[in-house]
This record gives structure tokens, C-alpha cells and sequence, in this order.
């Protein structure tokens, strides 16, 4: 199984990093990082960077894709190259994932329509203006398209992937190798949960992104 994680500047980390080190796990599976042209791509917060050891155009047809979210994708959904590029390798994947505001991305490539689709809680309804569906929970699978919500979400969406595809004791393996077993401190991670003067805060600075 070859998997191609795409790379722009901007992009959340654990959006990406998360998936990939459930998806590296899987015996005899290949994942690359993958972006406009082959180097380093720095994160939205600057400060990480992560390398790209092929170009798009280098990148044939890969059996599963992932998109990651992060600020960059706000330039990206006018992004033709990326756009062609993810419309051109949907043609052959086994499955079209993503995570956070990648579904965004997905979407303006025109590969969420009349689909059900989540991703970050902040800005699912934007999914709408391109005829998707937009939906709760930590991820939906709508066809050959998954869709994670915010960031955390994509280890549990790769998780569910590796259990779709190689079964759920692979799954399982690869989630107590990794010691996912999530106990957070506070009860706040999703606006249902979350005090609402901090679901407020949260969509300020989502918006003033």
C-alpha cells in the first residue's frame, strides 16, 4: 500500500504526523510526504519543518491520500495545481482522506460533493458552499472518502483505516504500540463538552485566522 501525505506551508502538524505514524506501522505499507516541489515545508506555527522527498508531479497513483488541515489551506482552495493534483490522483485511490480544514481542500477540489463530511468544528459549515454535508463525530467515511475532524482526530481516523483495510487486530497492535489511550486532564474537547465562553474564545481566533 503506497500513501501519499500532502505537504503546503501551513499545514498543522499532528495533522499530519498523527496519521503517519499510525500508517508507517502497517507491515509492508509506504508513506511519503509529498508537495509542490520536493524540500522542506514549514508548519503553520513556523517553527517545525517537515521535507518532501517528491514532487506532485512525481507522485503516480497512490493507493490512499491524505490531506492535512492548517491556515495554508485557506490559499490552497484557489490552488489549481493542488487541486488538479488531488482530482487526478482521486481517479485511482483506494481511499481520499483528510484532516481538520483538509476536507476544505478536498471539497474545492470537488471531491466532496453531495458527500457526508467533518473536519474541524470551526469550519465545517464552509463545507456547504461546495455541496457537501456537513457532519459531527471524530470522523466519517462517505464511499472512498474519510474525513477527520480537528487534528487529533486524523490518529483515529488512521487507526479506523488500518482496521478497514488489514483488520482490527493490526489496529489494535498498532494503537498499544503507540499507547493511544487518551485520559485528557480536562473535559473540553469539543464545543458540546467545552464551557461556552471557551468555545467562544476558540472561534474568535478560528476566525481571525
Amino acid at each position: 500500500m503506497k500513501i501519499a501525505i500532502l505537504l503546503y506551508e501551513g499545514f498543522t502538524a499532528l495533522d499530519a504526523i498523527g496519521p503517519y505514524e499510525v500508517l508507517r506501522s502497517v507491515p509492508d505499507w509506504e508513506v511519503e510526504f509529498v508537495a509542490k516541489q520536493r524540500g522542506e515545508v514549514r508548519t503553520d506555527s513556523g517553527v517545525v519543518g517537515l521535507t518532501a522527498d517528491r514532487s506532485l508531479e512525481e507522485v503516480g497513483e497512490p493507493e490512499i491520500v491524505l490531506v492535512p488541515g492548517g491556515i495554508g489551506t485557506r490559499e490552497l482552495m484557489g490552488e489549481e495545481e493542488i487541486l488538479a493534483w488531488l482530482r487526478r490522483v482521486d481517479e485511482t485511490t483506494k481511499w481520499t482522506t483528510s484532516v481538520c480544514t483538509g476536507s476544505l481542500l478536498l471539497a474545492a477540489a470537488g471531491l466532496l460533493e453531495g458527500k457526508q463530511a467533518t473536519g474541524h468544528w470551526a469550519w465545517l459549515e464552509p463545507l456547504r458552499d461546495f455541496g457537501a454535508e456537513p457532519v459531527g463525530g471524530r470522523y466519517v467515511e462517505d464511499g472512498k472518502t474519510i474525513t477527520a475532524a480537528g487534528v487529533s482526530a486524523g490518529i483515529d481516523m488512521a487507526l479506523y483505516l488500518v482496521g478497514r483495510e488489514v483488520g482490527t487486530e493490526v489496529a489494535q497492535a498498532i494503537q498499544l504500540g503507540i499507547e493511544y489511550d487518551p485520559d485528557p486532564p480536562f473535559d473540553a474537547g469539543s464545543p458540546q463538552k467545552a464551557p461556552a465562553e471557551i468555545v467562544e474564545m476558540v472561534s474568535a481566533i478560528s476566525r481571525a485566522e
